[in-house]
């Protein structure tokens, strides 16, 4: 008679902490396979983000090279340049380039300049929004641009570029971000693709998806919708480089209160916090 698991009579089955069981481990069968209290390990080189505490969360410790990482944001402008800036700027470093793909304005260089982006190596690709029949407006905003995906998707297939920033519509088919997927596993460095919050509950072909969120003055808010291993218990909140003066953050950081409601318009500007109804004057 044959031991339970077809083995030979008299056969001793491997301890887990035999060699035979660290061959089983998922790990170890395969890179793509880990435990699910576990972060996944990488498929391709890692860059560290230039933040130790994300570099922690991140499978790899820090941005995956070869795969989509999205980032989700409210709108513009929630820091997410200077949460990229370190990674891009190692890259520009190793005389690698950078390319923004339809970016939602025009890139102001003293800005990039403070963040450590060499201009030279900055490559910006705009949609042709401008010739007849060309979207514009909210549609730009919703449907993507044939010619955008078309020179994203060959930009990835290259194997020459350092990184990769694409700001994309709301409305992108499935298809289209599992070709650019397939496309990025050809590329050497980071793949970023910046996307509106509320997308966050749609399924996506990216192995990394943040959701990104103002935390107060020069703070960002990460949480880490998808990645290879375990959600994280809670959100990581972010030191962002600092861009506002002593002045202008003890303003930003003040409470609401009366006085900050002009006179001539009772209630004008209530729904508004103090911090931005001052920018709105300046």
């Amino acid at each position: 008679m044959r031991p339970p698991g077809g083995g030979a009579p008299g056969a001793h089955a491997p301890t887990p902490g035999g060699l035979a069981g660290a061959a089983l481990a998922p790990e170890a069968l395969h890179p793509a396979l880990w435990r699910a209290h576990q972060l996944g390990r990488p498929g391709a080189a890692v860059l560290t983000s230039g933040y130790p505490e994300l570099d922690a969360q991140l499978p790899g410790g820090g941005w995956p090279a070869g795969v989509l990482t999205e980032l989700l944001l409210p709108h513009p402008g929630v820091g997410e340049l200077r949460l990229l800036a370190p990674v891009l700027a190692a890259l520009q470093h190793q005389q690698r380039c950078v390319m923004c793909f339809d970016p939602p304005a025009a890139p102001c260089a003293w800005a990039w300049r403070a963040l450590g982006i060499d201009l030279q190596r900055l490559v910006v690709v705009q949609a042709r929004g401008g010739r007849p029949g060309g979207l514009k407006g909210r549609a730009r905003a919703l449907l993507p641009a044939a010619d955008v995906l078309w020179a994203l998707e060959q930009a990835l297939k290259s194997g020459h570029v350092g990184a990769v920033l694409a700001w994309l519509p709301a409305r992108l088919p499935a298809d289209a971000l599992r070709r650019l997927q397939l496309a990025a596993q050809s590329h050497t460095g980071p793949v970023f693709l910046l996307r509106d919050a509320q997308m966050r509950s749609q399924p996506s072909a990216a192995p990394l998806r943040l959701l990104l969120a103002s935390a107060g003055p020069d703070l960002l808010r990460l949480s880490l919708l998808k990645r290879r291993g375990p959600p994280p218990a809670q959100p990581l909140v972010l030191a962002l480089p600092a861009v506002l003066s002593a002045t202008a953050r003890a303003r930003a950081l003040q409470p609401a209160g009366p006085a900050d409601l002009p006179a001539d318009r009772p209630g004008a500007g209530a729904a508004l916090p103090s911090a931005a109804r001052r920018a709105s004057v300046r």
